[in-house]
């Protein structure tokens, strides 16, 4: 999983970089399918804002979250992507599953 961060009108410090890698590595455990991982933090007047694109197979997942703590904000965005990462994952094995019962009626011995 490639992770790259960017911030506007707020520094990335190490410790942020840090944090940012960790909560991510939750997604990455519940679908191993990830190819890219976008995070942009930004802060507007009294808005501390995190958005986040992740790049999987057959799908762009979009999330963004904001609220007055950095920190807040990113765990926020990882709940968020994190539902919208299992949501997809049981789709795609509900339609796996449902391919395969398709074909199994069709292929019936005579």
């Amino acid at each position: 999983m490639n992770l790259s961060l960017t911030g506007h009108h707020v520094e990335i410090t190490p410790s942020l970089r840090d944090y940012v890698a960790s909560k991510m590595s939750k997604v990455a455990r519940h679908f191993d399918h990830v190819i890219d991982v976008s995070v942009i933090l930004s802060v507007e007047k009294l808005k501390q804002k995190a958005e986040a694109n992740v790049h999987v197979k057959g799908k762009d997942i979009f999330v963004e979250t904001d609220s007055a703590d950095m920190y807040a904000s990113i765990d926020s965005l990882v709940d968020k992507l994190d539902r919208q990462i299992l949501r997809h994952k049981e789709k795609n094995e509900t339609r796996r599953n449902n391919g395969a019962l398709k074909n199994q009626e069709t292929e019936q011995p005579e």
